[in-house]
């Protein structure tokens, strides 16, 4: 990024969506490196790091899945999947390893571009906030190092993806507080207004699976708050 451009890695097996993405990111100002295949996407995210990939599920060689393992062992790096499927066990399979969104196909370039924008936007974030962090936070046995991006649940370390961490960073800040989807939504993923509620609520329930389900509470309609686990409280709240 020696001029200033964010560069995006686009890994897509269909060649006309692959160009049809690759124009649309050059237009709107980005440096962009194509990839056709899983073992080629590794290949480029390790030789040209890039400031954001946009990654399809179904990719010969490596599955997205794989791509995005192998990806994030390199370095951590923002990841949007691309995906036909809209199961919801595909979706947090790709969360869980450490996609930071996704879209369903079919998408609208300017949706796909808004994402990639945000995601950006969260890179450069990231470095301020870890400037500035207030260092630990904690709620009963669930601790936060804001500093060096470490959480434990009872003294075991859990591992998180970047956008997980920093979803349970926003609930932690505000502990009990219910935080709605908007509020997330723009504090997490820089996406003002609540048109991506969808994404909340799958990395929610992602972020449930690794520090436990109770420790979340969802108020129906509304949103999410952090609270301790019942036993931790001293009640029988559920």
């Amino acid at each position: 990024m020696a001029d200033g451009r964010r560069l995006v890695l686009v890994v897509e097996d269909d060649r006309v969506i692959n160009d049809a993405l690759t124009q649309r990111l050059q237009v709107e100002g980005y440096d962009v490196v194509q990839a056709f295949d899983g073992p080629s996407a590794v290949e480029l995210g390790r030789t040209r790091t890039p400031d954001v990939v946009l990654l399809d599920l179904m990719l010969p060689g490596l599955d997205g899945h794989e791509v995005c393992r192998r990806l994030q062992a390199e370095r951590p790096v923002p990841v949007l999947m691309l995906t036909a499927r809209d199961e919801e066990a595909d979706i947090l399979a790709g969360l869980a390893v450490g996609a930071d969104d996704y879209l369903v196909k079919p998408f609208r370039m300017r949706e796909v571009v808004a994402r990639v924008a945000a995601l950006s936007r969260r890179v450069e974030r990231a470095a301020q906030l870890a400037a500035a962090s207030e260092g630990t936070l904690v709620c009963a046995d669930l601790v936060v190092d804001t500093r060096q991006r470490r959480v434990t649940v009872a003294g075991e370390p859990v591992h998180l993806t970047p956008t997980e961490f920093d979803l349970l960073v926003c609930l932690c800040r505000e502990p009990g507080t219910v935080l709605t989807r908007a509020h997330l939504l723009e504090q997490v993923w820089d996406w003002p207004g609540a048109s991506g509620t969808r994404t909340v609520d799958s990395h929610v329930k992602a972020l449930r699976h690794k520090i436990g389900t109770e420790r979340v509470r969802t108020v129906h309609g509304v949103g999410y708050a952090l609270q301790a686990p019942a036993a931790q409280r001293g009640d029988g709240d559920e």
